[in-house]
């Protein structure tokens, strides 16, 4: 019998510390090495669908509040997330009601699935219907009040998980990177139908209408981190297979007969499900319905743009 010790290895040791600190600032100091913390391993982003989630904001007994898509125990964040980097939730607004929300976010997307009404943010408001998009800034309440006349259900992503992961705080004082900013329903159809009358060409990924503001002209992103877009599929059509290192979260608005392949694998749709694309996932959407599919993206990927790291390739060349 052997009685060779095993192999040590700078992988197998512990945080170090300073052998004879002289100060406070030494003592907090922690030392690793490539071998216990070059490639540290986190739970990997899941291949999702939210489907309760909106299940319960549909539901009419369903009282006004929030409803979070929350994976941050999978994850292993000590905040609410969705992603790393986002947090995406349901709301449901009755009647008649006021929900008031003061995010933690640095910006605040919202879809409006379903009712109609207003939303004051500081001294401006939003009259908002379905099919809307509209994006709040950071560090200041918001106001929501769904129409008199009906119930009302909002699909809103933040990037609050980003903040907290820098333990910053939501800008106050105007200091938002983007101001209240309202994309209609009437006007995104409108740009829709010109991207499909323009066309494109196969090095394209998709025919998605890329939302943004003035503020961020320059970088053709809603947020500084966040992408949002409304992609779009017409029947009997498949988007090439492709993979980026940004993940994506999907709002599927229309997808009767329609389904994803992410990494082999088959993910049916249901309408206003929450899908969760991981990064650098080799994945594509198929419609094999009857009418065109929508659906709403955000990415974090003004990140990986900001770093020159997206990433972007085909699947099939």
């Amino acid at each position: 019998m052997s009685t060779t010790a095993p192999t040590r290895s700078i992988a197998d040791l512990p945080a170090q510390r300073a052998a004879a600190p002289k100060t406070a600032a030494q003592r907090t100091a922690r030392y690793f090495n490539t071998g216990n913390a070059f490639n540290i391993q986190l739970p990997p982003i899941p291949d999702h669908a939210f489907t309760a989630e909106p299940a319960r904001a549909l539901d009419p007994d369903t009282p006004t509040g929030l409803i979070d898509c929350d994976l941050s125990a999978h994850l292993q964040i000590p905040v609410p997330a969705t992603t790393p980097l986002s947090l995406v939730r349901y709301a449901r607004i009755r009647a008649g009601e006021t929900l008031n929300t003061d995010f933690a976010a640095s910006g605040v997307i919202v879809y409006v699935m379903v009712g109609s009404g207003q939303t004051i943010c500081g001294d401006e408001q939003i009259d908002w219907n379905p099919g809307d998009v509209f994006v709040l800034p950071g560090g200041i309440p918001h106001r929501y009040r769904a129409a008199p006349t009906a119930d009302a259900v909002l699909w809103i992503v933040t990037n609050e998980p980003q903040l907290a992961f820098e333990h910053l705080r939501a800008p106050v004082g105007g200091g938002a990177p983007t101001p209240v900013v309202h994309y209609p329903a009437d006007e995104i159809e409108r740009q829709i139908d010109l991207i499909y009358e323009i066309g494109r060409g196969q090095d394209i990924a998709g025919s998605a209408l890329i939302f943004s503001s003035e503020r961020q002209e320059a970088i053709r992103n809603v947020l500084p981190t966040l992408t949002v877009a409304m992609n779009s599929l017409p029947p009997g059509v498949a988007q090439r297979p492709h993979r980026h290192n940004s993940m994506a979260v999907a709002l599927i608005i229309r997808g009767d007969g329609c389904f994803s392949m992410i990494d082999g694998k088959r993910k049916e749709w249901s309408q206003w499900a929450t899908t969760i694309t991981p990064p650098v996932a080799v994945h594509s959407h198929h419609n094999e319905g009857d009418g065109r599919a929508m659906f709403l993206i955000v990415q974090d990927g003004g990140i990986y743009y900001y770093t020159r790291a997206m990433g972007f390739s085909f699947a099939d060349v």
